[in-house]
């Protein structure tokens, strides 16, 4: 079993998306911290890792995808409450980004989403494990 996670994005301007998600939030772990890549610290032992167009091609031979056209990946992040919720996202359009999806009740489940300036789509939400139906 895994004891941490590291999710690998590439951003095009670092210092711009180290501003973005400052401002919604998040910090930064120095240690892994350059011109070319960040840590960011999104939970315990959850970390994202943005790197740099050209850093991030170091570890990869496939070509970057352009995810304001092509979805590369969903990243959902649950936090403790829908307000929770009702906070990051327009902090997340006031610093640039964009909405993808109308806030979503399921009932156990509660959502909203935004793109970040490099196009990935983060799907915030409040999930209830009481409510989902066994």
């Amino acid at each position: 079993m895994a004891s941490k996670i590291f999710l690998n994005l590439a951003v095009k301007d670092l210092k711009k998306s180290i501003v973005f998600f400052t401002q919604l939030g998040f910090s930064f772990n120095p240690q892994f911290t350059d011109e070319q890549a960040t840590c960011m610290i999104t939970g315990k032992n959850i970390f994202v890792m943005l790197l740099t167009e050209q850093r991030f091609k170091d570890f990869t031979k496939k070509e970057i995808c352009n995810a304001h056209k092509n979805t590369e990946v969903l990243i959902a992040i649950d936090v403790e409450s829908k307000k929770k919720v009702d906070e990051i996202v327009p902090k997340a359009i006031f610093a640039g980004g964009t909405t993808y999806m109308e806030p979503q009740d399921h009932g156990s489940m509660y959502a909203h989403g935004f793109a970040d300036l490099d196009g990935h789509q983060w799907e915030i939400m409040c999930m209830d494990e009481r409510a989902i139906p066994q």
